[in-house]
C-alpha cells in the first residue's frame, strides 16, 4: 500500500493540470488560481516549498464539468467559496426540484463551484475574476487574489457576492481551503463552551478528539487504535480571535479573517469550521480550514464582501503542541498580532 500512495503523490507533483492556471508570486511566497472551477485556488506556500494546500486526483484527470443544476461534486479540492448556512443550499431555488422538495445539504452550488470565471485584471501580483450567475444560490461572485503590499509572505483572498434576482436572498459566505490531513491546526477559544464537536462514526470510524490547552483548540491526533480505519467529523468554533493556524511541510500556514460576534453567524455553522478526515492511508486524509462571514439578507442588486488573509512562514521545529504553541506565541503572534496565541492572553510578546 505504500508504493501505491507514493506514486499517487509523484504523479500529482508532476502531472499538468486539467485547467489553465494564473501565477502569483513574490520573492517570498507562491499562489497559482485557476480561473476556471469558479475561481479556485489551487497552490499557496513559501517559495520552494511544497504546496499548503490540497488538491485531488480529478484536477489532473477530469475537465470540468458544464454548471448545471443537476450537477454532482467533483473532488477537485483546492480552496473554494460556498454560501451559508449548508442546509440552505437547495431550498431557495427553482432549477431542481427534487433537491428543493428534500431539502439537500449536497453537494454544494454547481454554479458557483464548476463555472468559468472571466478574467478582469490580471498583473503579477493581482488577479481579479467575475464568475457566472447562479440559478441555485441567486447571486454572482468575484473573487480577488492579491499579493499583499505590507507582508511578502502574505495573500489577500477576497469575495464579492452579488444579489442578481428580483427577490431578497439570504447567505452567508463561506470559505474552505481544503489542506492535507497531517496538518495539525489550532484556533484561540475564549471556553470549551465556544466548541461543538459533530463525529461521524461507523463501523470502523471513530469520532474526533477535541482538545483544549492554555486556549488553543486542536484535534488530538493519537494513533489510530487497531480495527479503526479513520476518525472523521466536524468542530464548529467561535474563535476568540480572528485566525487560526495550520503547520505542515515545515511551514506555518495561518489564515486571517475579521473576527465577528456570535450573534452575526448563522447558528448552523461557526465562525470557524474545521472537517477531519484523519484516514490510516494518509494520502487519502484531508483537513479543511473554513471560515463564514456574518449571514446576512441581500435586496435586488445588493453586495456583501468577505476576507481572509493567508501568510506562510517556515518552521522547522517539532511536530508536537508545545513546540506548535510555543512557535505561534514567540514568533507568529508578534509579527501577525495574534491575540490569544500566548495561553489565552490578548497580549503577545514583542
Amino acid at each position: 500500500m505504500k508504493s501505491s500512495l507514493a506514486s499517487v503523490a509523484v504523479f500529482l507533483s508532476i502531472a499538468a493540470p486539467v485547467v489553465d492556471t494564473v501565477r502569483l508570486e513574490n520573492q517570498a511566497v507562491t499562489l497559482e488560481v485557476t480561473p476556471a472551477l469558479g475561481g479556485r485556488g489551487l497552490s499557496f506556500s513559501l517559495k520552494d516549498y511544497p504546496n499548503l494546500l490540497k488538491v485531488g486526483e480529478p484536477l489532473y484527470a477530469q475537465p470540468p464539468p458544464e454548471a448545471s443544476a443537476t450537477g454532482d461534486d467533483i473532488g477537485y479540492l483546492g480552496h473554494d467559496v460556498w454560501v451559508g448556512p449548508q442546509k440552505a443550499w437547495w431550498t431557495q431555488q427553482d432549477v431542481n426540484r427534487e433537491r428543493r422538495e428534500a431539502k439537500a445539504n449536497w453537494p454544494p452550488d454547481p454554479f458557483l463551484a464548476f463555472g468559468k470565471t472571466r478574467v478582469i485584471e490580471s498583473t503579477p501580483t493581482r488577479l481579479v475574476l467575475e464568475g457566472i450567475e447562479s440559478p441555485v444560490s441567486g447571486v454572482r461572485f468575484s473573487k480577488t487574489y492579491a499579493l499583499s503590499d505590507e507582508r511578502a509572505d502574505t495573500v489577500e483572498v477576497s469575495v464579492t457576492a452579488r444579489n442578481i434576482r428580483d427577490a431578497d436572498v439570504s447567505w452567508d459566505l463561506w470559505f474552505n481551503t481544503r489542506t492535507p490531513g497531517a496538518t495539525r491546526v489550532y484556533v484561540p477559544v475564549a471556553d470549551e463552551s465556544d466548541v461543538r464537536v459533530q463525529s461521524f462514526t461507523d463501523n470502523n470510524i471513530g469520532p474526533l478528539l477535541p482538545h483544549i490547552e492554555n486556549g488553543l483548540f486542536s484535534f488530538d491526533r493519537s494513533p489510530l487504535p487497531e480495527g479503526m480505519d479513520a476518525r472523521r467529523g466536524k468542530a464548529f468554533v467561535q474563535p476568540a480571535a480572528g485566525w487560526m493556524a495550520g503547520f505542515s511541510e515545515n511551514q506555518l500556514f495561518v489564515i486571517r479573517f475579521p473576527h465577528h460576534d456570535i450573534s452575526r453567524i448563522h447558528p448552523a455553522q461557526g465562525q470557524v469550521e474545521l472537517y477531519l478526515d484523519d484516514q490510516r492511508e494518509t494520502q487519502k486524509s484531508l483537513l479543511e480550514m473554513e471560515v463564514h462571514a456574518p449571514y446576512s439578507t441581500l435586496a435586488p442588486g445588493e453586495e456583501m464582501q468577505a476576507t481572509e488573509w493567508w501568510t506562510a512562514m517556515p518552521y522547522d521545529g517539532p511536530a508536537t503542541h508545545a513546540a506548535h504553541a510555543d512557535f505561534l506565541c514567540k514568533v507568529a503572534a508578534p509579527q501577525l498580532s495574534l491575540a490569544g496565541a500566548c495561553g489565552g492572553s490578548e497580549t503577545v510578546p514583542r
